[in-house]
């Protein structure tokens, strides 16, 4: 706690109408951004990935998080799983590019073999040339190291100290309240809906930014058009904050034409969409026609990459026919979201103001905003 002892986060954890937000030190000070990778990040689940890029058995994905090389691995039985991306004979780094359909993981350092599922399968001359054992060798003791990991709509959680709760009790408010995507299929569009936005911002302004619909008149008009402030309303909940809109009925066809939509769905979903931040650092887009995910990968204390992707209902929308609907539906969106960069950045410099005290919360407007400081004051401060 060294970091931020200093800090007083009791202004923080007041209700909305009288409190402030987080210290500008959370945003500029890199000492604060290295405490908060470990007891927000690596305590948490945090999203690393997406399922689409490990499509097959032995496909192998490197990442690095929190800066461990870990590595996303699709086993023979479907299941995908998270490794430490080193070797359990001299610590080499395993995989360093994507690769598809690999039978095993094998070191290229001195070729010991892992199976999918992280087992150690052979270990050529280690008892000298042409002995491929040796009684020191205990293979049943030197699998890979796996870190805790789950799948939850495509996106690939990991809570990397193994001292989180289980996932579906962690995030069973939001669980609960998507439960009807819970049971769907998701289709990833493809190319054309897989995008990377850089932002020159701390991490969680983008959160910030994102959860609140307080600043569609100025920032985006042209969704404020058909899904006008008045449309919205929050969410503030325990492990996710956000946005709802009454009023989702775009068209993408030059006739009027609309994607399909999931199989299912309630009533509240015909004209309905919802936006929550998912802590940490994951920010979902919910439709009947359509999900996009945008999972926040912070770089430093004031860089981020935002990795968006987009899945769809239907199978059949992500054929050929339908690329000219698709590229305008991702086009959309990533107007939307470049127009949110130069205030989130303007908030960002912002922070290095001397006099500034974290600002203050509109008890109507900012309460999903106010409530993810209080979560990531919580995390800080346990």
């Amino acid at each position: 706690m060294n970091a931020i002892s200093s800090i007083n986060l009791d202004q923080v954890l007041r209700p909305v109408a009288t409190a402030r937000g987080l210290p500008s030190s959370f945003y500029t000070e890199a000492g604060v951004y290295d405490l908060e990778r470990r007891k927000v990040f690596a305590r948490n689940w945090a999203c690393v990935g997406f399922g689409k890029d490990v499509p097959n058995p032995g496909d192998l994905r490197p990442i690095t998080f929190l800066g461990q090389p870990l590595l996303i691995a699709r086993g023979r039985d479907g299941q995908i799983r998270v490794f430490e991306n080193v070797c359990r004979h001299r610590g080499a780094v395993l995989v360093t590019e994507p690769v598809n359909g690999r039978p095993v993981i094998r070191c290229p350092y001195h070729s010991w073999c892992y199976s999918l599922d992280g087992a150690l399968v052979t270990t050529p001359h280690v008892g000298g040339a042409g002995h491929n054992t040796h009684p020191e060798i205990r293979r049943e003791e030197l699998s890979l190291f796996e870190v805790r990991s789950y799948v939850w709509l495509d996106m690939i959680f990991v809570n990397v100290s193994g001292s989180a709760p289980e996932f579906r009790d962690a995030a069973a408010d939001l669980i609960r309240r998507f439960e009807e995507f819970d049971q769907v299929a998701l289709h990833h569009g493809g190319g054309d809906s897989s995008f990377k936005i850089d932002l020159k911002a701390n991490w969680k302004l983008a959160v910030e930014n994102y959860a609140e619909s307080y600043h569609l008149p100025w920032i985006h008009p042209g969704l404020n058009s058909y899904s006008r402030l008045e449309d919205h309303y929050h969410m503030v909940e325990r492990s996710f904050c956000g946005q709802g809109s009454s009023a989702y009925t775009p068209s993408f066809g030059p006739n009027g034409e609309r994607f399909g939509e999931f199989a299912g769905l309630s009533e509240k979903w015909r004209k309905g969409a919802e936006y929550p931040c998912v802590f940490p650092n994951v920010l979902v887009g919910f439709q009947n026609d359509h999900i996009f995910i945008i999972q926040l990968e912070p770089v430093a204390q004031d860089a981020t990459i935002e990795h968006v992707e987009i899945y769809y209902a239907d199978k059949a929308m992500t054929g050929p026919s339908f690329a000219s609907m698709r590229e305008k539906n991702a086009n959309m969106w990533k107007e939307i979201f470049v127009e949110d960069i130069d205030v989130v950045e303007r908030m960002q410099k912002g922070r290095h103001a001397p006099s500034f005290d974290g600002g203050k919360f509109s008890p109507v407007m900012d309460g999903p905003t106010h409530r993810f400081h209080e979560w990531v004051a919580e995390q800080m401060m346990a």
